[in-house]
């Protein structure tokens, strides 16, 4: 639970002193994927994880977890993907690398060019997430797992967000 650096105000000539609980284990992490069709608006598909510093416990997404959020957003959205991805490390494993090839029929990746942020819009939708939980004193791990949740939703139900978010990569034309 390090919290995410912010600025802040305080009375003029004292430094304001947020204090912080805990051993900084556990986390949250974010998977999630910015969706457009022309002539529809934008969607936002996602998925949050809670990771508490167990033994037992992913720390992150795994393989299974992204093919799993691929599956759902073909079911949610009803056709092929094609997919444009960064270059994340578990993007780029064996196991994810044969189910894409296994669904090539519904399925097109495209691998984004290494450091290229300003190409992927989902870093748009992360930078408004973690806004909101930058001032954030949170009293456990549950509050800040609950306030990712309710931005991603505000987000998801503002389709003139997640535009904007893909519109800023340049990638997007409208036609």
């Amino acid at each position: 639970m390090t919290p995410p650096r912010a600025r802040t105000w305080g009375r003029i000539g004292r430094a304001p002193v947020v204090r912080v609980r805990g051993r900084g284990s556990g986390g949250v992490s974010m998977a999630g994927m910015t969706c457009c069709r022309p002539g529809q608006r934008s969607r936002l598909i996602y998925a949050v994880r809670e990771y508490r510093g167990r033994e037992d416990e992913l720390k992150g997404f795994g393989w299974r977890d992204f093919r799993d959020l691929l599956v759902r957003a073909c079911i949610q959205l009803g056709g092929p993907i094609v997919l444009v991805w960064d270059n994340v490390r578990i993007h780029l494993t064996k196991p994810l690398r044969e189910f894409i090839d296994a669904n090539a029929t519904w399925l097109t990746v495209f691998q984004l060019p290494t450091c290229a942020p300003d190409l992927n819009p989902q870093v748009g939708i992360w930078t408004l997430v973690k806004r909101d939980v930058g001032n954030l004193a949170a009293a456990d791990l549950g509050e800040i797992t609950r306030v990712v949740k309710r931005r991603l939703k505000q987000i998801q139900y503002r389709p003139d967000l997640v535009d904007g978010c893909l519109t800023g990569t340049g990638l997007i034309m409208d036609g």
